[in-house]
């Protein structure tokens, strides 16, 4: 293996990778919502959340879990 190939097998940084969990702030940016609303949606247990440590993450998926919960009731109302 050549040293060009083993500089262009370097890992993905960071930045590269999509996000598996999301700070509050983040998920709430998604939803279009303000935190003390995203903190609501956690407490109810409308938005999925995770605590690692002392820190409160979302799955990245959750808020469009969450929105599609949303419209499947609002079309059934």
């Amino acid at each position: 293996m050549s040293i060009a190939s083993v500089e262009n097998a370097r890992p993905a940084e960071a930045s590269d990778l999509a996000p598996v969990l999301l700070t509050v702030e983040e998920a709430a940016r998604c939803l279009r919502v303000g935190r003390t609303t995203c903190y609501a949606l956690i407490r109810t247990g409308e938005l999925e959340s995770l605590t690692i440590g002392g820190l409160r993450r979302i799955p990245a998926d959750a808020p469009a879990a969450y929105l599609a919960r949303r419209r499947t009731e609002q079309r059934a109302a």
